[in-house]
This record gives structure tokens, C-alpha cells and sequence, in this order.
């Protein structure tokens, strides 16, 4: 990876976590951004569906299924618009579950770099195995 490649990783993901500051979820704040040809196409971050109450979590502060993650929510976002995800990369500020990867390989998506990895790696394992390019940022010390 090229020194300028590292540099736009880190800028993007910086992105992506101040996306993330949009969340509504008290639990974990999540944001994603799609980016292709040096311009962001799409984004997201983890909450409720458009037209639902903005509370992810229920009483017992367990995120209520239907909670949408950032993933999911920058994909289709794109889905709408008249853009492609195909050979996009997709930031993240944690790695992806099962079902975004799913998402993710269906979209055409060809890079993910994700800043946070989360305890289950499922979803990373089903990235590589797809021939997605994979990078894991860590957070830089600021």
C-alpha cells in the first residue's frame, strides 16, 4: 500500500468516526463511509429505520432487532441514489457482522478497512474468503 493510500485510509476513517457521532445507539456508535474514485458516494451510521422512534436500545438496553448498521444503511443509501458500489471501499469504524459482509459482497464492494475489531470476526473472515481486500486501521493516538 502506497504512503498516499495510508494517508486517505486514515483521513476517511477520521470521517467515519465523526459519522459516528450521528448514532442515536447509547451501546456503540458505528459510521461508514463509501468511497470511490477519491469521493464519498454514501454514508451511514448504526440506528433505527427512516420514520422510527430514535432509541436503538429497549429498556434492558439491548438494541432492538430492527436497529440498522451502518453498513447496512451506507449500502443502501447508495442503492437509491445514482451511484455505484461497485469497486467502491467501504470504511468503517468497527468490523462488519455476518449479514453487512453479505451485503458488502453483493454490492460490488472490493475494499474494507474497518478501525475497530469487534469480539465475533465472522463477518471479516467471510470478507477475505470472498477476495475483498481487508485492512484494519487502528485507531491513531491523538
Amino acid at each position: 500500500m502506497t504512503e498516499k493510500q495510508q494517508l486517505l485510509d486514515s483521513r476517511y476513517m477520521r470521517m467515519a468516526r465523526i459519522w459516528a457521532e450521528n448514532s442515536h445507539c447509547d451501546r456503540r456508535k458505528v459510521g461508514a463511509l463509501l468511497v470511490k474514485n477519491h469521493m464519498i458516494i454514501s454514508d451511514g451510521y448504526n440506528g433505527t429505520p427512516s420514520g422510527f422512534e430514535n432509541k436503538c436500545e429497549d429498556e434492558n438496553n439491548v438494541s432492538k432487532p430492527y436497529v440498522l448498521h451502518a453498513e447496512a444503511n451506507a449500502i443502501t443509501k447508495v442503492a437509491r441514489s445514482h451511484n455505484s458500489s461497485d469497486s467502491a471501499t467501504l470504511y468503517v469504524t468497527a468490523s462488519p457482522c455476518i449479514e453487512c459482509a453479505k451485503l458488502i459482497i453483493q454490492s460490488g464492494i472490493k475494499r474494507v478497512v474497518f478501525g475497530e475489531q469487534y469480539r465475533i470476526m465472522d463477518g471479516v473472515e467471510l470478507l477475505i474468503r470472498a477476495e475483498i481486500d481487508v485492512v484494519y486501521l487502528e485507531k491513531e493516538v491523538e
